[in-house]
């Protein structure tokens, strides 16, 4: 949820902490459906060698504001990421832009219900 915007980024998301699902991320699959994402932490950084799809990418720090923003990241980009990033939200194209999420923005992790 992005609280600034009070905007919904992704109804259902996916939490990668372990160091294989990490690694995995979206690899192998052939789309992110709408509504949906991953969250991967801890992370400041991302590849997209051997993706299928790009993807919307929100890097956010430990107090939960958004520090770099990727709209439309293309497959195959070697590099995404800021220092300062403690999780990335890797959402479908077109969220970034849909939500007006900007840098300095606050992001909320809500618990399923």
């Amino acid at each position: 949820m992005n609280q600034s915007r009070r905007a919904v980024l992704a109804r259902q998301c996916e939490v990668a902490r372990t160091f294989l699902s990490r690694g995995r991320g979206l690899l192998g699959r052939s789309s992110l459906p709408p509504g949906s994402g991953l969250l991967i932490e801890p992370c400041n950084s991302i590849h997209m060698l051997f993706m299928r799809f790009p993807i919307d990418a929100i890097f956010v720090d430990r107090q939960g504001q958004v520090v770099a923003l990727y709209p439309s990241l293309p497959p195959w980009r070697l590099y995404a990421g800021h220092r300062r990033a403690r999780y990335v939200l890797e959402l479908p194209v077109g969220v970034i832009g849909a939500t007006q999420t900007a840098i300095g923005d606050q992001i909320v992790v809500q618990p399923a219900e």
